[in-house]
């Protein structure tokens, strides 16, 4: 797929429904959907990290990031409530729509996404990969750690992960 067909953009107000829907969408059937409150908590504290994926000009997913402390992620159930100063960007939630998926885009927007961090001043992205996406994320160059506790609310086969930009 050309690279030229997607792009990342800031998200902005008007993709709120599109990113709420998606996410339900994605994590509902899981328990691991958060809700629009919770959502837009973590846009609000870090604006400059959240991004929406646009494939020929139309919404083709999104990504809710936020500076965070490394080895440590968001409780899904409790909205963000300021800024953490952190040289570590963690991507909360990574969505896709399912019309786009399996056609190569992640590592197209992944890339976009580490140019970005690195260009805000970031030096490490992190996540919690779950639903088996580890498995995605580790061939995209994303490290397991192990180590790391995880709020009871990613379920037990969630694995938080980070790679060095």
């Amino acid at each position: 797929m050309a690279d030229d067909s997607i792009r990342l953009r800031p998200l902005v107000e008007d993709d709120w429904d599109e990113v709420v829907a998606l996410e339900e969408r994605a994590y509902a059937a899981s328990g691991l959907s958060e809700g629009r409150e919770v959502l837009r908590s973590r846009g609000s504290v870090s604006p400059s990290t959240c991004f929406v994926l646009e494939h020929e000009g139309q919404f083709g997913g999104y990504l809710l990031a936020l500076p965070y402390p490394r080895g440590e992620c968001p409780e899904l159930t409790l909205t963000e409530a300021s800024r953490f100063e952190s040289e570590n960007l963690h991507a909360h939630d990574f969505v896709i729509t399912e019309e786009l998926r399996a056609r190569g885009l992640s590592p197209h927007f992944v890339r976009q996404i580490e140019q970005e961090a690195r260009s805000q001043g970031f030096d490490r992205i992190s996540m919690v990969a779950v639903q088996r996406s580890h498995i995605l994320w580790r061939r995209l160059g994303f490290d397991t750690h192990a180590e790391v506790t995880l709020p009871e609310s990613y379920g037990t086969d969630a694995v938080y992960m980070s790679k060095a930009l």
